[in-house]
């Protein structure tokens, strides 16, 4: 049979153990959408997929945001992402670990890509002999 003070410190565990596994969680995720859709999407230099795409993300701050799609212009750019107010310290411990449920932020940014200008079949002539030439100078 167990004592007082047994039950007392098996109480105890109980609680924080329960307390441990309910504790509150941030998930966060971005959501990119381009027009066209379909585009290849780069963040900070990592493939995430083909828009539309949603991914999970760690911290606030700059990210690096690449698309790709065949017959338009490559878009290189940024997207600062700004903490909402309970990320901000002291606020971000009640949230991320004593919030007894789970808060999701999610953020979404749509893009907009640039048909891709060809060249004329003048230039393109121009610039092939171009090379042909500096290639068979650098041979010699």
């Amino acid at each position: 049979m167990l004592d007082r003070n047994s039950v007392k410190l098996l109480t105890a565990l109980a609680v924080v153990t329960v307390g441990i596994i309910f504790a509150g969680c941030v998930r966060r995720t971005v959501t990119i959408t381009t027009e066209p859709p379909g585009a290849l999407v780069f963040l900070n230099d990592q493939e995430i997929g083909r828009s539309e795409v949603t991914t999970d993300f760690v911290w606030y701050g700059d990210y690096d945001v690449v698309l790709r799609k065949e017959g338009y212009e490559t878009l290189k750019t940024h997207w600062d992402i700004q903490p909402p107010w309970y990320q901000l310290v002291p606020l971000d411990f009640f949230a991320e670990v004593l919030w007894p449920g789970r808060i999701h932020d999610s953020r979404s940014k749509h893009f907009v890509l640039t048909p891709a200008e060809l060249p004329d079949s003048e230039e393109l002539v121009d610039r092939a002999v171009t090379t042909k030439a500096r290639a068979l100078d650098q041979r010699k």
